[in-house]
């Protein structure tokens, strides 16, 4: 299970997708935004954007190079868009397995992967400045249809 959604996410709609009573283990990431204070002032916010088909084709990758891994999984990954103030929840990474140790194992490698690889950028907003945009890359071969691999401070790709 994989969602982008505006508004506040539940990790009750994740744990939801992992009913099966074969998972002994179930790991809860919740992702929140910190303040992060700097010489630039501390956050207000964060400005989630996200390119909603090549996200879903990335973590689809990723849940399979994870169950490679860690044997039969249940996975559930929800991440906002929009504004979300600090102290609020951004994403949620779920993974109930057979046993503790692969859940635990599994749900790093997917949160990591989902910072890494994941076509979703991010904008800080602090007060009295303008925003200073925190954009990941886009995976090697960028967009569908080829297109180059786009830096760290480019726009993200049209909708």
């Amino acid at each position: 299970m994989f969602r982008l959604q505006r508004g506040p996410l539940s990790p009750e709609d994740a744990l939801g997708a992992l009913r099966s009573p074969s998972f002994g283990g179930i790991v809860v990431f919740l992702g929140r935004v910190r303040p992060d204070p700097s010489p630039r002032g501390r956050v207000a916010a964060l400005d989630y954007e996200a390119y909603p088909k090549l996200a879903r084709k990335e973590v689809g990758r990723l849940e399979e190079e994870a169950i490679r891994r860690h044997g039969p999984l249940g996975i559930a990954i929800l991440h906002r868009t929009g504004r979300v103030p600090v102290g609020e929840v951004s994403v949620v990474v779920a993974v109930g397995a057979p046993h503790r140790k692969e859940a635990f194992q599994a749900a790093r490698l997917l949160m990591d992967g989902v910072k890494r690889a994941v076509p979703i950028w991010k904008t800080e907003v602090r007060p009295g400045r303008s925003a200073r945009p925190r954009r990941r890359s886009l995976p090697p071969g960028g967009a569908p249809g080829g297109g180059s691999r786009r830096s760290r401070r480019s726009a993200p790709p049209p909708r």
